[in-house]
């Protein structure tokens, strides 16, 4: 098993190396780590190679540089070969609101983030893995999204918009990719106690730990999902979100809390 993981620091990311590493430990199993925090990264590929048995290579990098991920995807690939699964993790989020003009740069920095970094992680590595299904090797790829993408939230416009466009591109992707046996999967979650969650002020309705979360989240890439809602009660509100007009929506949602505005390292 050879997968390749985006925002492999904290969060999502880190479970799933952990969930990955946990799954196929004393297994032939390589596991790639990028992440913007170098020191982060090198805790995380001692502790998985020490405590399961695996190797880890670790690419310190800011998904919004391309270059730095064409380098990482070749430099994987020429020592473990294509990998099975490429897992585009890596996101921000950040209350935001367009009146302020100081919001600008935090609605770029997102986008760039959570969509164009998703077209940053796969496109290196696509070829490989087209020549890798050519020789009987499965290859995949996942992208995180998020319910938020379901409907436009108040203050979070820039989050909203990026998981949007997030989940409309996987789906982009997913059909482009059946020319090439290449399987996509979209996963949706609602609120996972992560550092990005942690500083939310307001009630988080089926909040799930990080560790559990992974392993539904790799349950759902091993079956294959086109699309799916982590936890499951979340993909019944977020069906229901979907159904509501946009009048009463807007009543409804007018008053919700908002995420604090933050001074972020990613800025």
């Amino acid at each position: 098993m050879k997968v390749f993981i985006t925002g492999a620091s904290s969060g999502i990311g880190e479970a799933l190396a952990y969930e990955y590493a946990k799954r196929h430990q004393n297994e032939n199993t390589i596991i790639g780590l990028a992440a913007r925090r170098s020191e982060h990264l090198q805790a995380l590929q001692q502790t998985l190679e020490a405590c399961y048995n695996i190797k880890c290579a670790i690419y310190p990098l800011d998904v919004r540089d391309s270059a730095a991920l064409v380098a990482a995807a070749n430099d994987f690939t020429q020592q473990y070969g294509a990998p099975n699964v490429v897992i585009g993790s890596a996101g921000v989020s950040s209350g935001t609101l367009t009146e302020n003009a100081e919001d600008t740069n935090a609605f770029k920095a997102v986008m760039d983030i959570n969509v164009t970094g998703l077209v940053n992680t796969f496109q290196p590595f696509i070829n490989s893995m087209r020549l890798a299904v050519q020789r009987g090797e499965t290859a995949q790829l996942v992208g995180i999204a998020s319910v938020a993408g379901i409907r436009g939230l108040p203050g979070a416009g820039a989050y909203s918009a990026s998981k949007a466009a997030a989940i409309a591109y996987l789906e982009s992707l997913r059909v482009e990719m059946l020319h090439h046996s290449i399987a996509v999967t979209t996963i949706a979650p609602g609120y996972i106690r992560t550092p990005m969650t942690d500083i939310n002020t307001y009630k988080m309705p089926f909040l799930m730990d990080a560790d559990i979360a992974a392993h539904k989240f790799v349950n759902a890439i091993k079956c294959k999902k086109r699309f799916v809602v982590i936890p499951w009660q979340m993909g019944w509100v977020a069906r229901l979100m979907r159904l509501i007009p946009p009048a009463l929506w807007d009543r409804l949602a007018k008053n919700a809390p908002h995420k604090p505005r933050l001074d972020c390292d990613w800025l």
